[in-house]
């Protein structure tokens, strides 16, 4: 077992791989990127100012033309100067990323800003240090830095002032970790500092659109879509095999026939809509004369006032709904899956075997018949788990949940590549854990089965 486990850790690995890949490319071939989006702004940005009105006039974009050096610059900042597969690499952490970019005058110090310390009295405090770039006589091009220090002193921390960057001693400028990215001319140099930055250095990178990092505004919302993913999947199992058990003993009773019209009504309704039909019902006044449930939300307004009992009733108030619109997709085929499977099994050999034997219709039916029968739904939990960790855009966007679903619904609209690939991350590696369990139940449920 061990070893089998090893193996599928393994296996996961090349699996992680193609598919970032995969999604990886195609994102970067789609047109209307993050790249084109602030092509499009600075046009924006510059009609609207009244500038070059005459050339305006005469696009027939609607836009002005950048020059060649802005677009540069743009593809710079958006990594778009080095292939994609160096993209790729930088996005993984294997290669170096340029967090820092800045033009320099040769012999002429600027300031670089270490760390934000917050707001002083009048004016931002930050840890500073001067960055000095130099040609020597034979045409090396030295970057040196200053000690750390600050312009101000901050909440009684003890900082050093930063000193005058023509007052320093010759000795006390050191090696930095800047480096040349080119020379612009005889006076001028692009200087970059590097970092691995990327998924396998637990950096999923960040958000064009909302200016945060990715890894936190998933972790922000991942416990919403799981808590009411999850919940719905242990319910759904609860719910579902027993009703299929009852189902296969009652084949062709009324409760049978009942139960089947109710489950396949409900799974030919889709989730939204019945999402919608359960707002009309219980969160108008529709039917009755006073909203029953919350139509919206995660968590009610005033939830840092109540009390735990409070804080229990006011959840399970605003999930309710949710978390019926997340079964009922599962509900039937679960349902009919167990009924299927078990009177397949109960018309097999080894049942009428056991029936010979004397057993009781109860352990035959509860640990030999039904045992088997679950074998079917054992093989999907990875994919149901996938499902509902993952969130529905869908029943978040109707019940106003602010989830991972509809996180990634509103980045795949915006182009906002860094979270759709943060949480191909996410979803991939529940996908592939899932898979897992999935065959660790398969064997727990048919003692048949040791994996080797």
């Amino acid at each position: 077992m061990f070893e089998y486990i090893i193996r599928r850790l393994l296996l996961m690995i090349p699996t992680f791989f193609g598919t970032t890949l995969l999604v990886f490319m195609i994102l970067q071939s789609v047109p209307s990127g993050p790249f084109e989006q602030a092509v499009l702004q600075i046009k924006m940005a510059k009609m609207q100012s009244g500038e070059n009105q005459a050339a305006t006039t005469s696009d027939d974009k609607g836009g002005m033309e950048l020059s060649e050096e802005v677009l540069d610059k743009l593809r710079m900042q958006y990594g778009l100067d080095k292939s994609v597969w160096t993209r790729y690499f930088i996005w993984l952490g294997i290669a170096k990323k340029e967090i820092k970019y800045k033009e320099a005058e040769l012999g002429v110090p600027f300031r670089e800003t270490i760390q934000d310390l917050g707001q002083g009295e009048y004016v931002p405090v930050s840890l500073q240090r001067w960055i000095l770039a130099y040609e020597e006589d034979n045409g090396e091009i030295i970057i040196l830095s200053s000690p750390v220090g600050t312009d101000f002193k901050w909440k009684n921390e003890e900082y050093p002032i930063l000193p005058d960057a023509y007052d320093i001693a010759d000795e006390d400028w050191v090696e930095t970790n800047w480096e040349i990215k080119k020379r612009l001319d005889e006076e001028y140099v692009a200087l970059v500092m590097t970092k691995r930055q990327g998924v396998l250095n637990g950096y999923l990178g960040e958000s064009s659109k909302h200016n945060e990092d990715v890894g936190t505004l998933i972790w922000e919302r991942l416990h919403i879509s799981a808590f009411i993913g999850i919940t719905s999947f242990i319910i759904s199992y609860l719910v579902c095999i027993p009703l299929g058990i009852m189902k296969a003993l009652r084949h062709g009773s009324k409760f049978d026939v009942i139960s089947s019209a109710i489950v396949f009504i409900g799974y030919s309704i889709p989730a939204y809509a019945f999402g919608l039909i359960m707002l009309l019902i219980f969160s108008t006044t529709s039917v009755f004369d006073a909203p029953i449930l919350p139509s919206r939300g995660w968590r009610p307004e005033d939830w840092e006032q109540l009390t735990l009992i409070g804080k229990f009733i006011g959840q399970m108030k605003h999930c309710i709904l949710p978390m019926s619109c997340f079964m009922l997709a599962s509900f039937a085929g679960l349902t009919v899956l167990m009924k299927n499977s078990l009177m397949e099994n109960l018309s097999q050999d080894y049942v009428r075997t056991a029936f010979a034997k004397g057993l009781s219709e109860k352990r035959v039916i509860l640990y030999h018949a039904v045992r088997n029968s679950l074998i079917p739904l054992a093989t999907g939990i990875g994919g149901m788990i996938g499902v509902f960790l993952a969130g529905s855009y869908l029943i978040e966007k109707v019940f106003g949940i602010d989830g991972i679903g509809l996180l990634t619904f509103k980045a795949i609209g915006t182009r906002d590549y860094g979270i759709i690939m943060g949480f191909l991350v996410i979803g991939t590696i529940i996908r592939l854990v899932g898979n897992l369990i999935s065959d660790l139940c398969y064997a727990i449920i048919d003692p048949r089965i040791r994996f080797k």
